[in-house]
């Protein structure tokens, strides 16, 4: 008798074993979504509870910004709102002292590379260097017309906050290190590779007096101005205000 209690104590010990085990297993049984990998103009993903990362701050808690972002550091339409309505309204500063040496750029980036170059490299397709890490072929479609180009020379990289409108809205009273990080900011969506034509057809005009040709990018282009000139601390005028207010109107949801 008293074996058979061994015995049975033993199956109800493997019973429980296998129990736990299968319980254990079971949230390593669905793969990642492979959604949430970070891609090159995206968010990063959002943090899981297994990872104990913390999550993106700003960001909305179903997870990330709409897909089909070209740019870095791009928020929900919702959390741009946000920073929309906590930017400081003025009336644009003066241009005295302007200059764009005083904004150093392009910074070197390493492997020869300067930020023009890793722009190229980011937001192209099969894009090859040379060994100087200049661009010799690759592929580009530029948001603002969405227009495609085969040729880096053909392409500008933009400052989506213009340097001299940065200066109107605050840069002016920074520091060389500060305009400097400005200028050659990889993390915030302050840099993009677009049509030469697109990018001088700009020059240093706010959204107010100048939009992307293609509405399609609207969305796109309201939150990332929205979200540097937050970054950055930089002021915005009312009417500059009410037109990023119109374009982020165009984004989905």
């Amino acid at each position: 008798m008293g074996r058979q209690i061994r015995v049975r104590g033993a199956v109800l010990t493997a019973v429980l074993l296998l129990a736990a085990a299968g319980c254990s297993g079971a949230g390593s049984a669905t793969g990642a979504d492979p959604r949430d990998d970070p891609k090159p103009g995206g968010a990063a993903p959002s943090a899981s509870a297994s990872s104990g990362a913390p999550a993106r701050s700003g960001a909305p808690a179903d997870g990330k910004p709409p897909t089909g972002d070209v740019l870095p550091g791009m928020v929900a339409a919702s959390v741009a709102r946000t920073q929309l309505a906590a930017l400081k309204v003025a009336a644009p500063g003066t241009m005295s002292g302007y200059s764009r040496d005083k904004f150093t750029h392009w910074a070197e980036q390493g492997d020869k590379c300067d930020t023009r170059e890793v722009i190229l490299q980011r937001d192209g397709a099969n894009v090859t260097r040379d060994s100087q890490c200049k661009a010799v072929s690759g592929t580009w479609k530029s948001l603002y017309d969405e227009v495609v180009v085969t040729e880096a020379s053909k392409m500008d990289i933009d400052h989506m906050v213009p340097l001299a409108e940065g200066w109107r809205s605050g840069a002016a009273g920074w520091d060389a290190a500060k305009r400097k990080a400005f200028a050659n900011d990889l993390t915030h969506p302050q840099l993009l590779a677009v049509t030469a034509s697109s990018n001088r057809s700009k020059g240093d005009q706010s959204p107010d007096l100048w939009q992307p040709p293609s509405k399609a990018a609207w969305c796109q282009y309201g939150r990332a101005w929205t979200t540097v000139k937050s970054a950055y601390g930089l002021t915005v005028t009312e009417p500059e205000k009410k037109t990023l207010s119109t374009m982020l109107d165009t984004c989905a949801g």
